[in-house]
């Protein structure tokens, strides 16, 4: 339980609209606890932030994993990542500007371009698929963290479209 307060508390700290203001002591002060709940459950802040990420990076995954089309899956996505911007900043920005994530953003990657090579099942070639599912998910990566860092200046439907029609016509080419 005491764990969960922290992970939220870190998610929030972590994902701020001003980037990250991560200390141990600003996150058992926004999840009302004490250092020591926060040292029962972690080593260190580097574990502290990784357990962060791996939190919202699991989540991604689930809601990507339910879904049914690529509009299902972007619409998930966009509803987890953008409603909630400070989860999409943890799994977007925050890798940019926490050296400590730059190993944990590699080490998902591939779990979210094995899932999409997954759902690509039009393309039999598994070098094929390889390819395809590692630059979509590029792509969608640039294109989601543009979005949230408002360098895109398109409404949500517009976004939500596109990102389907890339997924959808690159697909469809094979």
């Amino acid at each position: 339980m005491r764990r969960s307060e922290l992970i939220a508390a870190g998610a929030a700290l972590l994902g701020g609209p001003d980037g990250p203001a991560l200390t141990v002591r600003a996150v058992c002060k926004a999840a009302g606890l004490t250092e020591r709940y926060f040292y029962e459950s972690f080593a260190d802040r580097d574990e502290f932030v990784r357990a962060v990420y791996d939190d919202v990076c699991a989540r991604a995954m689930a809601t990507l994993s339910s879904a049914t089309t690529a509009r299902d899956a972007v619409e998930r996505f966009v509803k987890l990542m953008v409603d909630d911007p400070t989860l999409g900043r943890v799994l977007l920005l925050a890798p940019a500007v926490e050296p400590v994530l730059t190993r944990s953003g590699a080490d998902w990657m591939p779990s979210f371009i094995e899932l999409l090579q997954r759902k690509l099942t039009r393309i039999t070639e598994p070098a094929m698929q390889a390819m395809v599912a590692t630059g979509l998910i590029g792509a969608l990566t640039a294109l989601f963290t543009a979005y949230l860092d408002g360098r895109l200046n398109v409404g949500r439907e517009q976004f939500i479209d596109y990102c389907v029609d890339l997924l959808l016509n690159r697909v469809s080419s094979y």
